[in-house]
C-alpha cells in the first residue's frame, strides 16, 4: 500500500461516474465533507494481497502517529489509483479499505469516499512541516523507515525532573502546567523561560518556516537541494565562504588546546560489535546502505572512527589527556520530516568533533571545566544570545554539587537543570549552549560529555604508572556544533534583531563582502579597483553596474553590507571616502588607511578569506530570485 497523507482544513468530494470495479454506493453518500481532518490517499497494491490483516494493522498505526504529532482525531480514506501502476485485486482493496475504516473507527472519526468512482475533490492542506507525509506499507516485514536505535525509544519515553540552577548554588524546582513554565522568577531571564519551555513541552515539530529560511535564499547563501533528500542544502559561494571560515575558526581553536586533527570514513559496518552496541546508546537515527559486502551505516559523528583510531594506540599514562579531533564533513541522521527545519535541523551536516581520553574521573571533571570555557568564548565570538542546558544523573549529581556548581558561576547566569533517576544514555554529564530561534525552538551548538561506557564497550586502554592495560574516561566534545546551525543562528539572531530596530547583519569577519564601492558613473571605477587593490586584506567589491545610485545603495542594504562607500569626484580628488556604516548608522570620511585600520581592529585574532564571487558585480552569476 502507498498511502499519502495530508492534515486538511478541509476535504470535499462529489462522485461522477462509476468504473466497472466500482462498489455500490447505497451505504455511501454520493457527496460529503470533512474539516480539520488528515485526508488519507491510499492505493492498495498487488503485494498487499499477501497478507491485508498485516496491511490494516501497519497502516492504522501510520495514520494514528500522524493524528497524535497534528492534534486530530478525524480522518478521510479515499482510495486513490494514481499512487502506483501495481493495483492490488478489487476484492482485496475493499476488505483492506473496510478493515481500515473499522479499526480507525475504534478511537477516530472517521469516513471514507466509495471505492472505483470517478470524483471530484478539493482538499486544503495546512502547509506546515507535518502537513503531508508519504509512506509505503509492506506486509509481512516492516514499513521501509529507517533504523531506529535503543536511545531514541528510550528518549521517547524517558520521564525527567527539572529545575534552575543559580549561579549562587540555589535550585529552583520547575513545573509545566498547560504550557505555562513556574517555579522561578524568569522576569530578568525571558530567553531562559522561552528555552525551559521548549525543553520540558519536548516537541520538536516547526509549524511555521523559520525566518532565516527566506533569509538564507534572498541573500543566495543557502537554499533546498530538490535533486537530494529532504534536509540536504546546496551552499552557493557566499554562503560556503561563511561556512569555512567558522570551520576554520573552530577549527584552529581546538588546535590550541591541543586537539589533533585526524580524518576516518563517512560509513561503518552495521554488524560489527562494537558499532551496533553503540548505536543502539546513541540518540539518533541512521542511514543505512547496503553494499556489495555489506550493510553499512553512515556516520552520525565523528565518534566511530576515532573511537577505533584510539583503540590501537594504547597510549602510555604520561600522554593523558589525548585529544583527536575532525570536522566531520559529512554527518548523517535520518531526522523525522515534521522536525525538519530549513538549517536548525537537518539531515546532513558539518560537526567539529572532538574525543578526549583522560584516567579518572577528576581528569574528566577538570578537562570538561576547561572544555566548558573554551565553548564559552566561542559562543561570545560567535556574538549570539545563548542559554545553558545542564544534563546529568541524580546520581553524579549528589556527588559532584560543587563540580556543577562551578560551571554555573563561570557562566555568570541561571542554567537549565535536566536530572535523570536512572542513565539512559553513555554519559553521566553534559552541557550544551542553546540558542532560540524566532519561533522560540531551542536547538543545541556547544557540548561537552563525559562518557562512561564507550573505552570499555571499544576496549580503549591506556598503560598506568604500574604498568597494567586499563580503561580511561572519555569526554566527547563539540565547541562549535554543527556549522550548519551556526549559520542557522547568526541568520535569526540578525532576523530577531531587525524586528528589535536594529538593521540586522552579520559579523565583519563573516560578511561575504565586507567593504562596497558604489562609483555613481562608469569613469570612476578605474579609482575603485586602486581601492580594493589598496585594501587587499579585506573583502571588497565595486558595483560596476549601470543602476542608478539609490538603486546601487538599496541593493547593499539588502545585503547587509557592513561598510557602504559612494565614490564621486569629491571623493577621487580628496582621497577621503563617504563611508556609510551598518553598524551604527552613522557617516564617516575616512582615507584609505584608516578604512583598513577599521577593518583590521575589527578581525583580530579571526581567520579570513578573500572574496567568494567576481569584485565586480556585473560578473557574478545570480544563483537563484
Amino acid at each position: 500500500m502507498r498511502i499519502l497523507l495530508i492534515h486538511s482544513d478541509f476535504i470535499e468530494y462529489e462522485i461522477n461516474k462509476k468504473t466497472p470495479v466500482a462498489e455500490d454506493i447505497k451505504e455511501h453518500f454520493t457527496g460529503s465533507r470533512m474539516d480539520e481532518n488528515i485526508s488519507a490517499f491510499m492505493t492498495i497494491e498487488k503485494e498487499d494481497e499477501k497478507n491485508p490483516g498485516d496491511v490494516i494493522e501497519k497502516a492504522s498505526r501510520t495514520i494514528r502517529e500522524m493524528a497524535e504529532k497534528v492534534g486530530t482525531r478525524r480522518v478521510m480514506l479515499y482510495p486513490y489509483a494514481h499512487l502506483s501502476s501495481s493495483l492490488g485485486s478489487p476484492g482485496v482493496s475493499m476488505e483492506i479499505l473496510n478493515g481500515l475504516q473499522e479499526e480507525l473507527s475504534k478511537d477516530m472519526e472517521v469516513q471514507r469516499s466509495p471505492f472505483g468512482w470517478y470524483k471530484g475533490f478539493t482538499v486544503k492542506c495546512k502547509g506546515h512541516p507535518l502537513s503531508e507525509l508519504s509512506r509505503q506499507i509492506l506486509p509481512g516485514e516492516e514499513s521501509k523507515e529507517d533504523e531506529v536505535s535503543e536511545a531514541v525509544k528510550a528518549e521517547e519515553k524517558m520521564r525527567s525532573r527539572w529545575m534552575i540552577l543559580d549561579a549562587d548554588g540555589s535550585e529552583h524546582g520547575l513545573e509545566l502546567v498547560s504550557g505555562n513554565v513556574s517555579g522561578f522568577s524568569f522576569k530578568e531571564h525571558p530567553g531562559l523561560k522561552k528555552f525551559a519551555s521548549y525543553e520540558m513541552e519536548k516537541s520538536r515539530v516547526a509549524n511555521k518556516e523559520p525566518p532565516h529560511i527566506a533569509l538564507m535564499k534572498r541573500m543566495n547563501l543557502v537554499d533546498y537541494e530538490p535533486g537530494s533528500d529532504p534536509g540536504n542544502f546546496r551552499y552557493y559561494p557566499k554562503g560556503r565562504l561563511i561556512k569555512s571560515l567558522l570551520e576554520r575558526f573552530v577549527t584552529e581553536g581546538v588546535k590550541q588546546t591541543g586537539g589533533m586533527e585526524i580524518e576516518s570514513p563517512i560509513m561503518y559496518d552495521f554488524e560489527h560489535p562494537s558499532l551496533k552496541s553503540y548505536l543502539n546508546r546513541f540518540p539518533a537515527r541512521q542511514y543505512t546502505i547496503q553494499t556489495p559486502d555489506k550493510r553499512v551505516f553512515l556516520r552520525f559523528a565523528a565518534c566511530f572512527g576515532q573511537f577505533l583510531m584510539m583503540h590501537d594506540a594504547s597510549p602510555s599514562y604520561r600522554a593523558l589527556p589525548i585529544r583527536l579531533y575532525e570536522m566531520s564533513r559529512y554527518s548523517f541522521r535520518v531526522e523525522q520530516r515534521g522536525e525538519l527545519a530549513g538549517l536548525r535541523r537537518l539531515r546532513a551536516f558539518t560537526m567539529p568533533d572532538m574525543h578526549t581520553l583522560v584516567a579518572d574521573m577528576d581528569g574528566a571533571k577538570n578537562e570538561f571545566f576547561e572544555q566548558f570555557k573554551l565553548c564559552i568564548r566561542w559562543m561570545e565570538d560567535l556574538g549570539t544570545n545563548f542559554e545553558t542546558g545542564i544534563r546529568f544523573v541524580r546520581s553524579f549529581y549528589e556527588e559532584n554539587k560543587e563540580f556543577v556548581a562551578s560551571l554555573v558561576r563561570e557562566l555568570g547566569r541561571p542554567a537549565l537543570v535536566e536530572m535523570w533517576d536512572e542513565r539512559p544514555f553513555y554519559f553521566v554529564m553534559k552541557f550544551e549552549f542553546n540558542f532560540v530561534d524566532a519561533l522560540k525552538k531551542a536547538s543545541a551548538l556547544s557540548t561537552v560529555q563525559i562518557d562512561i561506557e564507550n573505552t570499555e564497550r571499544f576496549d580503549l586502554t591506556y598503560i598506568n604508572e604500574a604498568g597494567e592495560r586499563v580503561n580511561p574516561l572519555m569526554l566527547h566534545t563539540s565547541v562549535s556544533g554543527a556549522i550548519d546551525r551556526n549559520v542557522f543562528a547568526l541568520l535569526e539572531q540578525a532576523y530577531m534583531d531587525g524586528q528589535k530596530g536594529t538593521k540586522p547583519m552579520l559579523p565583519l569577519w563573516l560578511s561575504p563582502t565586507q567593504v562596497r564601492l558604489l562609483p555613481i558613473n562608469e569613469e570612476l571605477v578605474p579609482f575603485c579597483n586602486d581601492i580594493v587593490a589598496q585594501l587587499g586584506d579585506f573583502r571588497v567589491d565595486v558595483d560596476d553596474r549601470s543602476e542608478s545610485l539609490g538603486k546601487k545603495i538599496r541593493a547593499a542594504e539588502k545585503e547587509w553590507i557592513p561598510y557602504i562607500v559612494v565614490i564621486g569626484e569629491k571623493e577621487r580628488d580628496s582621497g577621503l571616502l563617504s563611508v556609510r556604516i551598518r553598524s551604527t548608522g552613522e557617516k564617516a570620511d575616512m582615507s584609505v588607511e584608516q578604512m583598513r585600520e577599521t577593518l583590521r581592529a575589527q578581525t583580530v585574532g579571526v581567520p579570513y578569506r578573500p572574496l567568494p564571487l567576481p569584485d565586480h558585480l556585473s560578473k557574478r552569476p545570480k544563483f537563484r530570485g
